[in-house]
């Protein structure tokens, strides 16, 4: 591959788009937000319209935020399906439902487009020294063929099964993370009563059988996608039978937290 296309450079996309240029791939870059297309333009990406990028990208990163967008991008009217060329890849990397991703992937099917869930883990931070953890879920050849382009930048790329299967590793992913984080946050809020060093609690710990990434990254967790993270969990667990009582009270506890950095200090109050 050399030319591909990646739709929309938020937090994550733009990135992306840094470490593809930089593994030599010629980057088209659909963005509508205009304020970002100098900082696109500083990482060797090029802003063009998403017509054009489906007409000349052999593979399509799609970084948008949600469920909705995701279908009205790739097939609706006017949508990727309608430009792209037989054999395109779209690689779906916002995080919906996995049931979305098979319904798009056997749609696209009859246009010769494969359409396969490539979600990314580990954050921001992450996302900034392309060490993102991918997991995709497609068949083998087409994600070998993906392959290249996803280690561009993850340092670790999983295959983790048929479409949807991306979706769900990283479902699980979400669940853990999000109940690490209040676990970890009502137990420092616990020491901070106790006038226990916090900080020096914090780094023990890190050290400890306790260990959890949001520890780890502890006042850089953003809390803006939680909700929609535990809202996805939910469904699917509905969907499929199974009860996940802790994911319900972890969701109702990131209800009451607002959607910014974490700060030990509004917890219960």
């Amino acid at each position: 591959m050399q030319t591909i296309g990646l739709i929309g450079a938020g937090r994550m996309g733009l990135p992306i788009v840094g470490h593809l240029g930089r593994a030599g791939f010629r980057v088209l870059v659909s963005e509508r937000n205009p304020e970002r297309r100098p900082d696109i333009a500083a990482r060797g990406g090029e802003v063009v319209e998403a017509q054009m990028l489906a007409a000349e990208s052999e593979a399509i990163l799609v970084c948008v935020g949600y469920d909705r967008e995701v279908r009205e991008l790739i097939q609706a009217p006017g949508g990727l399906l309608e430009s792209a060329r037989a054999g395109t890849i779209i690689a779906v990397l916002s995080t919906i439902h996995p049931k979305t991703m098979q319904e798009l992937a056997q749609h696209a099917a009859a246009y010769d487009v494969h359409v396969v869930d490539s979600t990314v883990c580990r954050g921001g931070r992450a996302a900034d020294e392309g060490t993102l953890l991918s997991f995709v879920g497609g068949d083998a050849d087409v994600v070998e063929r993906l392959a290249p382009v996803l280690r561009a930048y993850s340092s670790d790329v999983v295959h983790s099964g048929a479409v949807g299967t991306a979706q769900v590793s990283k479902a699980a992913n979400n669940l853990i993370l999000w109940a690490c984080l209040v676990a970890s946050h009502e137990g420092l809020a616990l020491a901070q009563r106790y006038d226990v060093n916090v900080e020096a609690l914090r780094e023990a710990l890190m050290t400890s059988s306790a260990t959890n990434g949001a520890l780890g990254n502890w006042g850089g967790q953003s809390m803006a996608w939680a909700q929609d993270d535990m809202a996805i969990v939910a469904e699917m667990a509905e969907d499929c039978g199974i009860s996940l009582p802790q994911s319900g009270v972890v969701r109702e506890v990131c209800r009451t937290l607002k959607p910014r950095r974490y700060q030990l200090e509004k917890y219960g109050r």
